[in-house]
């Protein structure tokens, strides 16, 4: 059966994880990222800073080819980065055993790790080849997907169903609203903005799983 797992590593752990010494209060978000046996390309946001450029923070980071600034709303700045595929590291470890990987967040205590097997035998591979590099993985969380998670909830990252569920429980669904993006934010931790990414991501996640079982009449 699918298994989802979560798993911690120290911040300095991943390529990108030097950057907190100069900026030490973003938050690095990497999200549906699909292992190829040749290149990971994927796009990540970085939110909590307001540096003129971005991309400089990120310049000479171990396990990095290239960074390219890609757009920015406000704190938050997408960013699309190449991976030297060299580097023994997490997202490696993930292409060699062909472990999905549906989403990173990083931040100066820790990366915070959610990937997807289509059972516990592709997680335990995954974890024995971590221990094999040295890489020093703690495992958080491990269940079975049922299947109402793989239709609606496996479609959503942590981030967003904490969003979702928050701004639903809060009343920012109703009319009127009872409360603010500001306010959710407040009670994350992050920025408005923030609030905005998740709602609208996580929104569009379940419209795709819920419409995609529709069929129009004939």
């Amino acid at each position: 059966m699918a298994t989802e797992a979560t798993f911690t590593v120290p911040s300095d752990q991943f390529p990108l994880g030097t950057v907190f010494e100069q900026l030490p209060g973003v938050t690095v978000e990497l999200e549906r990222i699909i292992p190829a046996q040749d290149v990971v390309i994927p796009y990540f946001w970085v939110r909590g800073t307001d540096v003129d450029d971005i991309e400089d923070a990120f310049l000479n980071h171990p396990g990095v080819e290239t960074i390219q600034s890609v757009d920015s709303v406000e704190d938050e700045y997408l960013l699309r980065v190449e991976w030297t595929l060299e580097y023994e590291g997490v997202l490696n470890t993930l292409m060699e055993t062909q472990v999905p990987l549906i989403e990173a967040v990083g931040t100066s205590e820790q990366w915070t790790f959610d990937i997807r097997g289509d059972d516990r035998r592709d997680i335990a591979a995954f974890q024995e080849r971590c221990r094999e590099l040295d890489i020093p993985i703690t495992l958080t969380k491990l269940h079975a997907l049922t299947p109402i998670e793989s239709e609606t909830e496996a479609a959503l990252t942590d981030t967003q169903q904490e969003a979702l569920v928050l701004a639903y429980e809060r009343g920012y669904f109703n009319t009127p609203r009872d409360v603010t993006m500001a306010e959710i934010g407040d009670e994350l931790g992050i920025s408005q903005q923030a609030v905005a990414s998740r709602l609208r991501r996580g929104i569009s996640s379940i419209l795709g799983s819920t419409l995609a079982e529709l069929r129009l009449p004939e």
